[in-house]
């Protein structure tokens, strides 16, 4: 059973670093994305599929996110989904109009009602997709995790204005669509409404493994992990980057439908002391823990 989303899915993140240089070379010598252009404050960057960029650094005091792009499908009506988007408690900043930045393309931003900024693109750049011969990259992004104080006030924002399904709630979190990947965003109950963590995405867990270990060679220790989710069945490995962002690896989100039966909490229990389906990943580390709920949507 198909459903008509308004948009294809999550194509970037931009995000402020108080240490630009020292962020590109981690993101790119250790993390495995690919500089695709830069200016004087910002540099962009890319991963191997057929995104222009999936990661904006630009240059300022502190860590935090500025946005979340999301790539709308080629037949939305942008002035109908701004409009929906509005109507559902969002705030439009600007008009539509061409994006001033990397890959271009018409589009919006627009603040939700707990004020973090979504841009929608449309019509941006599609670039060559990278030959990745043991380079282990990430391939796209795989979702954005977001604390929230209210969260059935942000499922009913995802739902009412940007067209997205609800897919699967735990205790703690909503997981919900705009694809046919099981998760574009998750919304995780905090007291604070900031970035738990950005998902990048692999071709299979043989890659998310070897980029892994790409990570603890460079001295970087495991967040939690490997394991596989409960919803989304993702394989995962959680880490710090050097400027306090959890970032993940993860590969293999279950692929749905219309037909999928949305799971509740009592869906997704473990046995005593397990953390994910497989029963082999730690607790997740008190810096971890602390990182999912420190960096903030400026």
């Amino acid at each position: 059973m198909a459903h008509d989303f308004p948009f294809e899915g999550l194509r970037s993140v931009e995000v402020v670093t108080p240490d630009l240089a020292a962020a590109v070379a981690f993101y790119t010598d250790t993390w495995g994305l690919e500089e695709a252009s830069r200016d004087t404050d910002s540099v962009w960057l890319r991963a191997s599929g057929s995104d222009v960029y999936v990661l904006r650094l630009t240059q300022g005091e502190a860590t935090g996110v500025l946005s979340m792009t999301f790539r709308a499908a080629a037949g939305t009506d942008l002035a109908a989904l701004r409009d929906r988007m509005v109507a559902a408690g969002g705030t439009a900043e600007g008009e539509i109009s061409v994006l001033q930045d990397h890959g271009g393309g018409m589009g919006f931003a627009l603040r939700d009602p707990s004020g973090r900024l979504y841009r929608v693109v449309q019509g941006d750049a599609q670039v060559a997709p990278i030959l990745d011969i043991g380079r282990h990259m990430p391939d796209r992004l795989a979702h954005v995790n977001i604390n929230t104080c209210d969260l059935e006030a942000d499922i009913r924002f995802l739902e009412q204005g940007l067209g997205f399904v609800l897919t699967d709630r735990s205790k703690m979190m909503g997981f919900l669509r705009t694809n046919s990947d099981h998760h574009s965003i998750v919304l995780a109950i905090a007291e604070v409404d900031t970035l738990n963590h950005i998902a990048f995405n692999h071709p299979d867990w043989e890659a998310v493994m070897k980029a892994s270990g790409r990570m603890c060679d460079a001295g970087f220790g495991i967040g939690w992990g490997p394991g596989r989710h409960g919803p989304g069945d993702n394989v995962f490995l959680y880490f710090v980057d050097p400027f306090g962002m959890v970032i993940e690896h993860t590969a293999e989100v279950l692929q749905v439908d219309g037909t999928y039966c949305v799971g509740g909490p009592e869906d997704w229990t473990w046995a005593r002391g397990r953390t994910d389906q497989w029963g082999i990943a730690p607790s997740k580390t008190e810096a971890c823990k602390k990182a999912q709920l420190a960096i903030p949507f400026l």
